[in-house]
C-alpha cells in the first residue's frame, strides 16, 4: 500500500524536520540537564507517545477531507506553509532567549517514570510543530489512487516517530552527559536558533510550493 519511494521522501522531510530543534528537543534537554539520562528517556518516550496520537488525529479526522477536497487541503497546506515561517521567524527572532527556555524546564522537580512520561505526551501532543508537520505535510505523501488513506497515514507516521525516538533520544543523551557545556553558553544555543529558525522558514516555503496537482 504504502511504496518505498513514499517512505524514502517522507522520511528525508522528517530527518529535515526534527533536525530543527524545537519544544520537544528543548523539553528533554531540560529534563536531561536537571535529572539525568533516566529523566530524559522517559521524557522522549512521552513525546514519541504524543507526536503519534497527532498521526492518529490527523489520519482519522483529516484524510476523510482531504481526500474529498482540494481546496480544505490547499486551505491546510497554505495555513501549515505560513505557521512554520512565523515559527521560524519567531525562533529566530528569540533565538537568545532558548537558553532561559532550557533553564526553566530543568527546574523543575523530577517526577517518577510514569509522570515523567506523561510529561512527555503532554508536551508531544501540544508542540506546535508537530501539529503543523503532520497536518500539512503528512497529507501530501499519500497515494490518493490507492485509497485506505487513514492507513496510510498510519503507517507513514511511524517513520518520524522512529527517527524522532533515535534523535530525541542522542540530545538527551548528549545533554545528561555535558550539562556544563550546554548549560554554559548563550551563544551555543543562540547558535542553534538561528540556524533552526532559518531552517523552517526555508520548510514553509517549501510545503507551500509543493503538493498535490490533482
Amino acid at each position: 500500500m504504502v511504496t518505498a519511494d513514499q517512505y524514502l521522501a517522507f522520511a528525508a522531510m522528517s530527518l529535515l524536520v526534527i533536525g530543527i530543534p524545537g519544544p520537544s528537543v528543548l523539553f528533554v534537554i531540560g529534563r536531561a540537564l536537571a535529572h539525568g539520562r533516566r529523566t530524559a528517556l522517559a521524557t522522549v518516550l512521552g513525546n514519541v507517545t504524543g507526536s503519534y496520537l497527532l498521526v492518529v488525529a490527523v489520519a482519522l479526522g483529516v484524510g476523510a477531507l482531504v481526500e474529498r477536497s482540494l481546496v480544505f487541503f490547499l486551505v491546510v497546506k497554505l495555513a501549515g506553509a505560513a505557521y512554520l515561517v512565523f515559527l521560524g521567524v519567531q525562533a529566530f527572532r528569540h533565538r537568545k532567549e532558548m537558553r532561559l527556555t532550557a533553564v526553566a524546564g530543568s527546574g523543575r522537580a523530577a517526577h517518577g517514570d510514569l509522570r515523567t512520561v506523561a510529561d512527555g505526551v503532554v508536551v508531544g501532543v501540544t508542540n506546535p510543530k508537530g501539529i503543523v508537520f503532520f497536518a500539512a505535510v503528512l497529507p501530501q505523501f499519500v497515494d490518493h489512487s490507492a485509497g485506505h488513506l487513514v492507513a496510510q497515514m498510519l503507517l507513514l507516521g511511524l517513520v518520524p516517530i522512529a527517527i524522532g525516538t533515535v534523535t530525541d533520544t542522542l540530545w538527551g543523551l548528549g545533554a545528561s552527559a555535558a550539562r556544563a557545556w550546554f548549560a554554559g553558553s548563550d551563544r551555543r544555543l543562540s547558535m542553534i536558533g538561528g540556524a533552526g529558525g532559518f531552517a523552517m522558514i526555508g520548510l514553509g516555503v517549501t510545503v507551500a510550493a509543493t503538493g498535490r496537482a490533482d
